[in-house]
């Protein structure tokens, strides 16, 4: 029986604080955004708050949560310290069956975590140190963690050059070797400008995948309006899915366009995890060799629950 879908990704564990606007203005945050902080940055910051909740984060820890929510069989590996934050990274996974092959070590630097602040408006303002995360490399992950899957899913925030480029290259040549797909998350419009070329290439060459909105989807062909993007992708003769928030989703698939309106939502709470919950949906269905159209729907429907709680969890 195969183990079907494993995630490769940032593991960051989350901590969930609410705060009044106040507290942002008098630590310089900008409402809305996402910083990166060092070590001791962070750890004041943990100290002036009240932690609400703590889980396992990261884009694609998220979407393998996601799976296993629609009782899939999901793996993720992701680098952790063997601190408490490693430990509590851990736990939350088993919680959730996400099984975790990755054996943690004891590294020079922590576990990564990202101090997700909540303001009474529903906005999430965002503080995170990499820690450890950020150092996956080649040596981390072994053969027998990927064989016997039938997608791996990465994400472009793992992408840089040095160790994560080796380390993705390595999962592309064992991911070929043993016959199984490649899925790419484009993770962030930052990400796509950065590594534009790199990204490009990746997809004509080594994925069979791609899932982006609809923002960094222009970036990456770099056309003047989606039109045109989908004609130029249809070329690569790869399965690409674009999100377009309320305006649904499209994918492209044999040089067929399939469209699907989003699902309703009632009220918005917090937008985080829908990209990563589309994901879910759409692989999951993949996975159960459903057609195309109701991979969409199945995204749709979970982006939709996720972003009407707070976090990127549904259960």
């Amino acid at each position: 029986m195969s183990k079907r879908i494993l995630g490769i990704g940032n593991a960051i564990v989350d901590i969930f604080v609410k705060v009044n606007d106040d507290f942002l203005l008098k630590n310089n945050l900008t409402k809305g955004s996402m910083k990166l902080i060092e070590k001791n940055e962070f750890e004041s910051l943990k100290s002036a708050v009240k932690i609400e909740k703590i889980e396992a984060g990261g884009s694609v820890a998220n979407t393998m949560a996601g799976i296993s929510y629609l009782r899939g069989k999901a793996s993720f590996i992701g680098k952790i310290n063997s601190d408490e934050f490693g430990k509590v990274y851990k736990e939350s996974l088993k919680k959730i069956k996400v099984n975790f092959p990755y054996s943690e070590k004891s590294e020079n630097l922590s576990t990564g975590a990202s101090i997700i602040l909540i303001t009474p408006d529903s906005e999430r303002t965002m503080c995170t140190y990499l820690g450890i995360s950020s150092q996956l490399s080649k040596d981390d992950i072994k053969e027998d963690y990927i064989k016997g899957h039938e997608i791996i899913f990465l994400e472009g925030y793992l992408w840089d050059k040095g160790i994560s480029e080796e380390m993705f290259k390595h999962v592309i040549n064992l991911a070929k070797k043993n016959n199984i797909k490649v899925a790419l998350s484009l993770s962030d419009i930052f990400c796509v400008k950065r590594h534009r070329k790199d990204f490009f290439n990746l997809l004509l060459n080594d994925i069979n995948i791609l899932i982006g909105n609809e923002n960094e989807i222009n970036e990456l062909v770099q056309k003047k309006n989606l039109l045109d993007c989908v004609n130029e992708l249809k070329k690569t003769n790869k399965l690409i899915i674009i999100t377009r928030s309320v305006n649904g989703s499209i994918a492209l698939f044999n040089n067929e366009i399939t469209n699907c309106d989003s699902s309703k939502v009632e009220k918005v709470l917090d937008l985080t995890g829908a990209g990563d919950l589309f994901a879910s949906g759409f692989l999951k269905e993949y996975l159960d060799q459903s057609n195309i159209k109701k991979c969409l729907q199945s995204g749709s429907e979970l982006a939709a629950m996720v972003i009407q709680k707070i976090g990127a969890r549904l259960n």
